[in-house]
C-alpha cells in the first residue's frame, strides 16, 4: 500500500483568511474539526489535506489512496477518516506519519463518509449499492443493503446516533438502526439523490440530487417539504450548528443559502461559475466550500461576503483568454497546467504535450495501463481522445469522462494548446 505523508508547517501558507489553495485537482470533500482548528480536505488529486484555517496554510498532505479523495469525516476525539475511489477507508491520527487503521470491503468507490456523534463508528456509502457501518472497536462491520440502484451516493447520522441514513441513485432516502432494527425508506422521489445533511435536533433529513430541488424530510413521516433554488443538479449540502442556514452547492457554481425553519431563501453565492462539490459550516458560522477550481473558498453566510481575494492562477488566465480554444479549455485547467511541474495535480503538465509520448511527464505518476501504450500526441491523437473519450481511446484512465462533440470548439482547442503548451 503506497503511503506518503508531506508535513508542510507553513509550506502552502497563505494570508489568514484568503482562499485555501494546494490541490492540483477538483475539492470533492471537506469536514471541519469540531473545534474549529483544522479543516480537512478531500480531492480527485488522490489526496487530502489537512489545513489550519487561522495560518491559512496546510498543515499535512496525506496521500493513502489509489484514486480520488471522495470523503472526509472528524470523529469528536480529533482523529479523521479519509475515503477513496478504490474502496478504502483510512483512519488517521493528527500528526501520524500513516493510518492508524485502513478498512477495506467496499467492492467499489466510496462516495461519502460520516462519523457518529459518539465517535463509536464511521459509516460509507459506495458505489457497489451498500452502506456500511465500521465499528471502530474492532469488531466486524456491518452491511446494509437495500438501495436498487449501485451508486448510493450519500450518507450520515442522526443527532442522536441511533441510526444511519442514505440517499441514492435510485432516489430513495432510507434509514438504517445501529441495533438491528428494521431499516425503513423515509422517502421515495423518483429522482436521483446526490447528497443529504442530517438537521440538528431531530428536525429531520435535507436531502437535494438531479432536479435542483431541496427536499426537507420529517422523521415522523410527516409531510416533505420542497425548496426549489433552480434546475440544475445540486451536490453538495451542508447545515450549520443550530440549524438555521442550509447550504445548498450546485453543477453551475452558486451557493443557495436557505433560512431555516421557515425555508425562505435568504441569498444566493456567486463564485467562479464551476460546479461546488463540498460545503461545510465552521463552529463560528463561517462557510467553507469546496469545488471544480481545486480551492476552498470560505464565505460570510450572513452578508455573502466572499472572504480573501480571489487571484487566478496563470493556467486560468489563459482560460479566460480572448481565444476561441480558452472556452473550452476550462474544463482542463481544473486539473491540468500549462506550464510548470505537475506537483500535486490530478492530470500532468501539458506544457511540450505536442510531440509527446503518452505517459511520460516525469513528476505525474501514471496508471500501468497508459504506460504500456504506445500513442504520440499530436493533433490527431488528441483529437481522437475527446472524440472517442478517454475511456475509450486510452483504457486505464483515471481522466473524467467528457469529449467535445463541436467540431468549432475541437479545432479552437487544439489551436489554443498548440500555442499554450509550446516550452
Amino acid at each position: 500500500m503506497r503511503i506518503v505523508v508531506l508535513l508542510l508547517a507553513l509550506v502552502l501558507a497563505l494570508p489568514a483568511q484568503a482562499e485555501l489553495r494546494g490541490h492540483g485537482g477538483p475539492v470533492r470533500a471537506l469536514a471541519i474539526s469540531p473545534d474549529g482548528a483544522r479543516i480537512l480536505s478531500g480531492s480527485f488529486d488522490q489526496s487530502a489535506i489537512l489545513w489550519s484555517p487561522e495560518a491559512g496554510a496546510a498543515i499535512a498532505v496525506l496521500r493513502v489512496h489509489e484514486g480520488a479523495v471522495n470523503a472526509v469525516a472528524f470523529l469528536p476525539d480529533g482523529r479523521f477518516a479519509t475515503a477513496g475511489e478504490e474502496g478504502r477507508i483510512a483512519l488517521w491520527r493528527p500528526g501520524a506519519a500513516q493510518p492508524e487503521r485502513v478498512f477495506e470491503g467496499h467492492g467499489a468507490k466510496i462516495a461519502a463518509l460520516a462519523a457518529s456523534p459518539d465517535g463509536r463508528f464511521l459509516a460509507s456509502a459506495a458505489w457497489d449499492r451498500s452502506v456500511r457501518l465500521w465499528p471502530l472497536d474492532g469488531s466486524a462491520p456491518r452491511v446494509f443493503e437495500g438501495h436498487a440502484e449501485n451508486a448510493v451516493n450519500a450518507v450520515g447520522f442522526l443527532a442522536d446516533g441511533s441510526a444511519v441514513v442514505s440517499a441514492a441513485y435510485d432516489g430513495t432516502l432510507r434509514l438504517w438502526p445501529v441495533d438491528g432494527s428494521a431499516p425503513r425508506v423515509l422517502a421515495e422521489f423518483g429522482l436521483p439523490q446526490n447528497t443529504l445533511a442530517v438537521l440538528p435536533k431531530a428536525a429531520g433529513i435535507a436531502v437535494a440530487g438531479a432536479d435542483g430541488t431541496v427536499r426537507l424530510v420529517p422523521l415522523d413521516g410527516g409531510p416533505v417539504r420542497e425548496l426549489a433554488g433552480g434546475a440544475s443538479p445540486i451536490i453538495a449540502l451542508a447545515v450549520n450548528g443550530d440549524g438555521t442556514l442550509l447550504a445548498a452547492g450546485g453543477i453551475r457554481g452558486s451557493v443557495a443559502l436557505w433560512s431555516l425553519p421557515e425555508g425562505r431563501l435568504a441569498r444566493t453565492l456567486t463564485g467562479p461559475g464551476l460546479p461546488v462539490w463540498s460545503a461545510a459550516f465552521a463552529p463560528d458560522g463561517t462557510l467553507y466550500t469546496g469545488g471544480t477550481d481545486r480551492r476552498v473558498r470560505r464565505w460570510n453566510p450572513i452578508t455573502g461576503a466572499h472572504l480573501g481575494a480571489v487571484v487566478p492562477e496563470a493556467e486560468e488566465r489563459a482560460a479566460t483568454a480572448d481565444h476561441p480554444g480558452a472556452r473550452v479549455f476550462r474544463a482542463c485547467a481544473a486539473c491540468h497546467t500549462l506550464s510548470g511541474d505537475s506537483a500535486n495535480r490530478a492530470g500532468p503538465a501539458l506544457a511540450g504535450l505536442f510531440g509527446r509520448r503518452i505517459a511520460t511527464v516525469p513528476d505525474f505518476q501514471y496508471s500501468e495501463a497508459l504506460r504500456r501504450m504506445d500513442i504520440v500526441w499530436t493533433r490527431e491523437t488528441v483529437a481522437a481522445l475527446f472524440t472517442q473519450g478517454p475511456a475509450a481511446y486510452t483504457p486505464g484512465t483515471r481522466m473524467p469522462e467528457q469529449t467535445v462533440g463541436n467540431g468549432d470548439d475541437l479545432a479552437a482547442l487544439l489551436d489554443f494548446l498548440e500555442v499554450e503548451t509550446k516550452r
